[in-house]
């Protein structure tokens, strides 16, 4: 099976099976169980994030846990889980604040705390349901309580600013800079023009072919963080960037596009698919000239989108629908701060008397 016959997607997921299959190598034996018991309800990307949870809690307890020393990852028992306490897990998710792997010093916020806590605690239920442990010391232990932060967003007129500022950079430029931002300057705009007006991922973005595109009903098919498939629409200044990148540099690089590339959307200068790291820079590199006052991601795009899209409905199901969350319940934790401000109009628009 080459690669060429097979979608952005489906090689991405046949990469992380391969890598979930070499980490598999490194973890007990038992956790094949586990992976096999969730693979239907998660993507393959979600079992490698997990994977990589547990072995950091499995390097935590050998360098923690005097019970354990001298032995490997893949020679801890379940019996060695079934005598850990509740201590030991508080102790762990001290740990997860700031730790040095053999690589690199990790610091990990309080969402990334409970998102590791949360992989490890199904880990734990799955085998004190099977009956293969007597003891669930994880859930003994209450999970961090996180903090809803404000939405970083561009107001519309910084989404002005920015998508003007990259349509003129090159006058701010000189020598290999300038020569890199004219080869790229009508792919960026489509992108972030795309991002903004569609709210879609970045790995959504990246994963596009060109016969995704239905210029006809204005419509894109895209593959979902789940895997889903989903049908979204985009306005005429989306499309007039798309086709500004189509009709000029995607089409001359395309012809020259490398095996199992051809059908791309979006190509790096590599004359390949491009990356969800180029991406995240182009949009970094952009707004840090053009919106400083701002840290601005992808992901701030697509809440971007969001609070626009919010803003002119008032519709949290059709922002959930278009943003692709499964659970209206996280749109609206999201957005609770504009669903307040539009209660508020609500309450003075109402006249009991006339004054």
């Amino acid at each position: 099976m080459g690669g060429k016959n097979l979608s952005y997607h489906e090689q991405k997921n046949i990469d992380y099976t391969l890598q979930l299959r070499e980490l598999l190598g490194t973890l007990p034996p038992y956790a094949k169980d586990y992976f096999r018991a969730v693979e239907g309800r998660t993507s393959p990307r979600t079992r490698i994030s997990y994977a990589y949870d547990f072995l950091v809690f499995f390097h935590f307890l050998l360098e923690n846990n005097p019970s354990l020393c001298g032995k490997q990852v893949w020679e801890i028992t379940l019996n060695d889980l079934d005598q850990l306490k509740s201590d030991d897990i508080e102790e762990y998710q001290e740990y997860l604040k700031y730790y040095q792997t053999e690589t690199a010093k990790q610091k990990n916020s309080t969402g990334s705390i409970a998102r590791k806590l949360s992989s490890l605690r199904s880990f734990f239920n799955y085998f004190y349901k099977k009956q293969l442990l007597k003891n669930n010391a994880v859930m003994q232990v209450d999970m961090p309580k996180k903090y809803d932060k404000a939405i970083i967003h561009l107001e519309p007129d910084e989404v002005a600013i920015l998508l003007d500022g990259m349509e003129s950079y090159g006058s701010q430029l000189t020598g290999q800079k300038k020569a890199y931002y004219e080869k790229t300057k009508v792919r960026d705009l489509a992108i972030v023009t795309l991002l903004l007006g569609t709210g879609i991922r970045v790995s959504e973005c990246v994963g596009l072919d060109l016969n995704d595109l239905n210029f006809r009903e204005g419509s894109m098919r895209i593959i979902r963080k789940g895997g889903d498939e989903a049908v979204l629409y985009f306005g005429r200044e989306v499309e007039d960037a798309l086709l500004d990148y189509i009709d000029g540099p995607r089409k001359l690089i395309a012809a020259q596009a490398l095996a199992g590339h051809e059908n791309a959307l979006f190509y790096s200068v590599q004359k390949k698919r491009i990356s969800v790291h180029a991406v995240e820079n182009l949009v970094e590199k952009y707004a840090q000239v053009f919106v400083p006052n701002k840290k601005i991601t992808p992901h701030k795009l697509r809440s971007t989108f969001g609070t626009s899209l919010y803003k002119e409905t008032g519709d949290i199901y059709l922002v959930a629908d278009a943003l692709g969350h499964s659970d209206v319940d996280t749109t609206r934790k999201h957005y609770a701060a504009l669903e307040e401000n539009r209660r508020r109009k609500a309450a003075s628009a109402i006249k009991l008397r006339e004054v």
